[in-house]
């Protein structure tokens, strides 16, 4: 958000570059500060948005900035079908603590998502090179909410084919009296 907002009051994609740089590497510096550990899907996307800001940059290219979306989502749809072509889920290992699903609906899940990081990373593709950088920047933003907005419509998909992990049982009602 801190790079939308820079770009928009000043239209200096060098500075809100910089921007970027600095909330990301504040952002991990506090998610090591209150977790002691660094998470790893805030350590990867922290990373990325540090290293692809860092070499914008470093060679004085906007499209490197720009391009990060498209090689990340790009990546992601990648790993996915090919764990799925390799007989593994890359989806399930990173999400099977999280939700009890059946083999077929876990590769259902994979597809949707290939599919959706795929999508992305074409549309970043369109705008990036269509469209000018602060066009660019609010696509990044609705990309944000659509991965979020995605995400949630998994939901009756999820709940249908096995759902959230098991719930902890309630607690034994008190003794009645001493």
């Amino acid at each position: 958000m801190a790079f939308l907002t820079v770009l928009v009051i000043t239209h200096d994609f060098r500075l809100a570059t910089w921007w970027l740089v600095g909330a990301s590497a504040a952002a991990l510096v506090t998610g090591v500060a209150v977790e002691r550990r660094l998470a790893p899907i805030p350590g990867v996307v922290g990373g990325m948005a540090l290293a692809f800001g860092a070499l914008s940059l470093l060679l004085h290219r906007n499209d490197i900035l720009q391009m990060k979306m498209t090689i990340v989502d790009a990546i992601l749809g990648a790993v996915l079908f090919g764990g799925l072509a390799m007989k593994k889920n890359p989806l399930k290992l990173l999400l099977g603590g999280a939700f009890h699903l059946g083999d077929k609906a876990w590769a259902v899940l994979a597809v949707r998502y290939g599919l959706f990081w795929w999508l992305c990373a074409g549309a970043n593709e369109i705008v990036r090179r269509t469209q000018t950088t602060e066009t660019w920047a609010m696509f990044r933003v609705g990309a944000i909410v659509a991965a979020v907005v995605f995400a949630l419509a998994q939901t009756p998909f999820l709940m249908k084919h096995g759902a959230m992990s098991e719930r902890t049982p309630p607690p034994d009602p008190p003794e009645p009296g001493f």
